[in-house]
């Protein structure tokens, strides 16, 4: 079983066989058709392919971030789709950096289902390899009914963080709220994708760009080097992890998950529904 990172190789050595499932995860937050189309053009044999806000995020409203999770039952119902049963090891990948397959990783583990795992590298390392891509209409996978239930103790809510940042526990680091931003838009100074910029006081910036060296993700070893210092004493459960909306977070779980990290929460709603209240504090 699969459950963190798998290899283009060891995913080439498994295509074909009966309880396997690839889902191409491929998005662009600029350009929301482009991985549909990507995918459409080519991808790996046998793929499905999973839209990020379609298929793995619910429609945002006014009091939630940019990407509020799928509702349980929709979600069930989209891995039914793509064939998905309890026994069937799910690959997701992506572009490459894996901040779209970890949506996807997170959302299969949140639900249960811990035969899941992010191609290492994406499609890029895929066809580094010379690994073989299909073209033409894919062919639907065999439905099944998905059996799972969403784990509330995975997640962290904005009154957990209102309450965190008002008691001064994320200042004393009580609670390790692990921001996978990059550095400038954490700091307030490049914000593209919110109307406000900046970050939750008492947060930290771990980006989840710098999980990775080339594309692939770095060596368990040092990855948990990464996260200890962040960590210093503190156990896993102690960190919150959250992004922009939600999704990049997820890379930094399964990072830690890889590092032999795993307990950490994900704030679904992020940045981007923290700033939708005016009364919440922000950090530039």
């Amino acid at each position: 079983m699969f459950d963190t990172l798998i290899s283009a190789p060891q995913l080439a050595q498994r295509l074909g066989e009966p309880d396997l499932a690839v889902l191409d995860c491929r998005f662009d937050l600029t350009r929301p058709q482009w991985g549909e189309q990507a995918y459409a053009e080519a991808r790996i044999p046998g793929a499905l392919y999973a839209h990020l806000e379609r298929d793995l995020s619910s429609p945002p409203s006014s009091a939630t971030g940019r990407h509020p999770l799928p509702l349980p039952a929709a979600l069930a119902e989209s891995f039914g789709r793509w064939g998905i049963g309890a026994h069937t090891q799910v690959v997701a990948y992506d572009q490459g950096p894996g901040a779209y397959a970890a949506r996807l990783w997170w959302l299969l583990r949140w639900m249960g289902h811990e035969r899941a795992a992010v191609l290492d590298g994406g499609l890029v390392a895929w066809e580094a390899q010379g690994l073989p891509l299909e073209r033409g209409a894919p062919a639907p996978a065999a439905p099944c009914r998905f059996h799972g239930q969403p784990d509330p103790h995975m997640l962290a809510r904005t009154e957990e963080i209102e309450q965190a940042v008002a008691s001064g526990r994320l200042e004393r680091r009580e609670i390790l709220l692990i921001d996978a931003r990059g550095a400038d838009r954490f700091a307030g100074e490049n914000e593209t994708l919110d109307p406000l910029a900046g970050h939750i006081p008492g947060a930290v910036n771990l980006p989840f760009a710098d999980n990775l060296d080339g594309g692939s993700f770095l060596p368990p070893a040092r990855l948990r080097r990464r996260f200890l210092a962040a960590l210093a004493d503190r156990a896993p459960a102690s960190v919150i992890c959250m992004c922009g909306s939600g999704v990049t977070a997820c890379h930094n779980l399964l990072a830690l998950s890889v590092a032999g990290l795993p307990g950490a929460r994900l704030y679904a709603g992020s940045w981007s529904e923290w700033i939708r209240d005016p009364r919440h504090p922000v950090t530039r």
